[in-house]
């Protein structure tokens, strides 16, 4: 066998179980949340107060108009000089999923608008509240078309958590840059590794596909309804 597979076949375990215990979950809960986040910012620039929108809009602003490798640095190497100490996957969480709810909330905004002004009179008309008329009529037609951005920003998050390694957390990519520190061969093992993000974000855009088509069926029984 070669030596640079068998090093592949090495490294392969460790790489999987790093992926395994950080980078997916971190996928997971910083989409999560920054999903939640996303939602109730873009609520508030649409319907809130005038001084709650303004502290949304600069969140936004800020968080859109900066590299998420500077966020996570000041989050984990700037926020100590005041006193607050964070591991380093509470960090690249924090990070994370401020990154997700500043770029979804303009997702969800857009979608959010994108709903007929009709719709909102139609559920009124039959005594539905604020409240119910956003989570009954307006969020499910705006999920369906929401569902193409979200999907392309959880595939893109996948990849970005490559950047966690900056920050020292032992994900997938800092993994490799360990092995490759003790093996000294850079390109087997970075090649390995992209090699495992491509699948995995391969398998998410073959969801990604089979989910829209439910939504498309979804929204042609509700069009026909109508």
């Amino acid at each position: 066998m070669p030596p640079w597979l068998q090093l592949m076949l090495d490294s392969l375990l460790p790489l999987l179980r790093a992926g395994l215990i950080f980078t997916i979950p971190l996928t997971l809960l910083s989409f999560s949340l920054g999903l939640a986040l996303g939602l109730l910012t873009a609520v508030v620039r649409l319907f809130g107060p005038k001084p709650l929108v303004a502290v949304a809009r600069f969140y936004v602003w800020v968080i859109r108009g900066t590299p998420l490798l500077v966020q996570l640095f000041v989050i984990f190497y700037g926020l100590p000089s005041l006193g607050i100490l964070l591991d380093a996957f509470p960090a690249a969480l924090i990070g994370f999923t401020l990154n997700i709810g500043a770029y979804t909330s303009e997702i969800i905004r857009a979608v959010i608008s994108s709903v007929p002004r009709g719709q909102w009179e139609a559920a009124y008309s039959i005594g539905m509240s604020w409240s119910q008329a956003m989570r009954r009529t307006i969020l499910p037609q705006a999920a369906r078309v929401a569902v193409p951005p979200l999907s392309n920003t959880f595939i893109s998050l996948v990849k970005d958590t490559s950047l966690a390694a900056a920050i020292t957390v032992p994900e997938l990519f800092q993994t490799a840059q360990r092995i490759v520190a003790t093996t000294y061969e850079p390109l087997i093992l970075y090649i390995e590794a992209a090699l495992l993000y491509l699948a995995l974000s391969s398998v998410l855009s073959s969801l990604q596909v089979r989910l829209e088509k439910r939504f498309a069926r979804y929204g042609g029984f509700l069009e026909a309804r109508t």
